[in-house]
């Protein structure tokens, strides 16, 4: 009873610390510290926690801290695409935007589902939500309006796809997984189609 009672202690106060620090805890954190644990490539925390102890069955990664870290961040980048671009069909004045977040929408979301569908089958642990620093910047965006959001929007996505672009390049070229390389090639063209609208409709490349 009294080795009961010292856990629920220990939870109690750990769950007190956790709500007066105020703080959020960040999604996108989370998902990479859960991948972490998870990644075989730490020989000796491996061997110690999974390989020496039997009635430990312990989560594998079966892919390296990069694959994993390429699928979290774009997990976020697509909520938060999918979510700015139903905001700009609907918000936006100039109806070419409109049409581009209608796009972004339709099309990260896809992207989205297929890369839950890989992460589930690997064990890799993906965002439950959109990162706290993709909501400010959310939040920032939102707080403008008309000609001004329009702007704002096209600028933040032509800026968001030429990272995009690169970082998939980096994937379907180098990436150890077959599965999540596979992935970067089929959505690359993709996301070059976004790139070369949002260059066209902001005027800049």
């Amino acid at each position: 009873m009294r080795k009961v009672s010292l856990f629920l202690l220990a939870g109690i106060i750990s769950l007190t610390q956790a709500c007066n620090s105020g703080k959020t805890p960040d999604s996108v954190d989370s998902a990479k510290d859960a991948n972490d644990q998870k990644d075989s490539s730490n020989t000796e925390s491996y061997n110690k926690d999974y390989k020496t102890d039997s009635t430990v069955a312990g989560p594998i990664l079966p892919v390296d801290k990069d694959a994993a870290n390429f699928a979290v961040d774009v997990a976020n980048g697509g909520m938060m695409e999918v979510e700015l671009g139903k905001y700009a069909h609907l918000n936006a004045v100039n109806p070419r935007i409109k049409a581009f977040g209608e796009m972004m929408a339709n099309d990260h979301s896809k992207a989205n589902d297929e890369l839950e569908s890989i992460a589930s089958a690997k064990n890799i642990t993906l965002p439950a939500s959109i990162g706290e620093d993709a909501k400010k910047d959310m939040a920032n965006l939102m707080k403008k309006t008309g000609k001004d959001f329009d702007k704002a929007y096209m600028s933040m996505m032509l800026d968001d796809h030429k990272k995009n672009v690169k970082a998939f390049e980096k994937t379907a070229k180098d990436c150890k997984d077959a599965e999540i390389k596979s992935f970067a090639v089929k959505t690359l063209p993709v996301l070059l189609v976004h790139l070369d609208s949002a260059q066209a409709i902001t005027g800049k490349k």
